[in-house]
């Protein structure tokens, strides 16, 4: 099995920093994709980190990563709550997926407390900000080395 994980990101993602930092932090995409690289490299695991507004760009990057990743860890964002397509395609991977979430959903509006995601994900880490996606990397981790 290939040592890359795949680290997905949805809509509106690419504004962090900038839209509602009291909520999502002053941490930039960037600013995660450079820590995410550190652990990764630090355990000789490929990172392949991407960012969409689009659904079908989430949809076809987890079919890519069915053949070519370990593992996925994925923030659908505001698709968390929507997206069956985006359920369907992580159903269809044999491999250690991890949904993160920068806010703690379950403590905002209602209609965010549900994840269709959720029912796949092998973990789900909410409310830990960026440092979310380490927590996901490191679960990852001892997740395709057992």
């Amino acid at each position: 099995m290939p040592k890359t994980i795949y680290v997905l990101n949805g809509p509106n993602l690419n504004l962090l920093g900038q839209r509602e930092p009291d909520i999502y932090g002053r941490e930039t995409l960037s600013d995660i994709e450079a820590s995410c690289r550190q652990l990764c490299d630090a355990e000789s695991v490929d990172l392949v980190f991407r960012q969409s507004n689009s659904e079908g760009d989430l949809v076809d990057w987890i079919q890519q990563a069915r053949t070519e990743a370990a593992g996925i860890v994925i923030n659908p964002a505001a698709y968390t709550h929507t997206s069956i397509a985006i359920l369907d395609a992580l159903s269809a991977c044999e491999m250690p997926v991890i949904e993160v979430h920068l806010s703690n959903i379950h403590k905002r509006e209602a209609f965010r407390h549900h994840s269709h995601v959720s029912s796949r994900a092998d973990a789900v880490i909410a409310g830990c900000g960026a440092q979310g996606y380490e927590f996901a990397l490191l679960r990852i981790f001892e997740l395709i080395s057992s």
